[in-house]
């Protein structure tokens, strides 16, 4: 029996369901020897408790050497499984349902790995520290295969931080079903960021270039330009511009410039992937 397995008795439900149910779930697993699918599932609950490392603590009851308890809970079928919280049963089922549901009736309940970068990130967004909040909450969207909360989040930090087209590009594939007040916030966030976005310098670029689109030069006067005011994609995206015209231009400036841009973002940010393979593919 792993450390993340007890048995539940007369003896030791105070302990089990009065206290460390307040510290971390309890499964209970109420069985019998007599009962088939009981021995069915338990060794399912037995090799999860293993595999989710202590998230919660299996306790199984034996209903035949506990009948009192058994009566205690209510339990008329076997096998019945229950969810306890801080001393409460929270949700139960019964039958040997296949590990796959299993799995779904703890994910509902138990912490998701990712809950503790989420609360930073929300204490650092509190504290106007977009910067890092933003990789956590990148970190926490991949891993929660794009739970719609967190990209609400993730979306308010693209915009805080001026990464305007990721957090345009996000927010527009929102389903209308799904655009709510929080979206209209923050879409009229990301119009006035894109309105503030527009500096003389850069729409004094702008104009020279669309006179001039071939135009290295200013192309990558731009490029800069929209580095220092924060637009990322609008940057990379021109230096990669210039480099396909002129993989050498200014003795490797823009080149370098590029790398350096990317290196900024940091291991693993999309945007970066993005860049590195068109930069490598472009050069090798």
């Amino acid at each position: 029996m792993n450390e993340h397995v007890t048995h539940l008795t007369g003896e030791n439900i105070q302990q089990i369901l009065g206290e460390e149910s307040f510290e971390r779930p309890v499964l209970v697993d109420f069985w019998a020897d007599w009962c088939a699918p009981c021995k069915a599932l338990m060794p399912v609950l037995e090799r999860l408790a293993a595999e989710y490392g202590g998230q919660f603590l299996l306790a199984k009851l034996d209903t035949e050497a506990e009948p009192q308890l058994a009566a205690q809970f209510g339990v008329r079928n076997l096998p019945t499984v229950a969810l306890f919280k801080d001393g409460q049963g929270v949700d139960a089922f019964s039958g040997a349902l296949p590990e796959s549901e299993v799995r779904q009736f703890l994910d509902r309940h138990l912490p998701k790995v990712w809950d503790e970068d989420v609360n930073l990130a929300k204490n650092l967004m509190a504290e106007e520290n977009y910067l890092e909040a933003l990789p956590l909450l990148k970190s926490a969207y991949e891993m929660s295969g794009h739970e719609a909360g967190i990209e609400r989040l993730l979306i308010e930090v693209y915009i805080r931080t001026k990464r305007l087209e990721e957090g345009r590009a996000l927010l527009e594939a929102i389903p209308f079903q799904f655009q709510d007040d929080d979206f209209r916030r923050l879409q009229g966030l990301l119009d006035l960021a894109e309105k503030a976005s527009e500096t003389p310098e850069i729409k004094e670029l702008q104009d020279k270039l669309d006179s001039d689109p071939d135009n290295q030069d200013l192309k990558y006067e731009l490029a800069l330009q929209y580095h220092s005011d924060g637009r990322i994609r609008e940057a990379l995206e021109h230096l990669y511009q210039v480099l396909l015209k002129n993989k050498g231009f200014r003795d490797g400036a823009a080149r370098t410039s590029m790398v350096e841009i990317i290196q900024s973002l940091g291991k693993g940010d999309s945007l970066a992937v993005e860049y590195q393979r068109k930069l490598f593919t472009l050069l090798y």
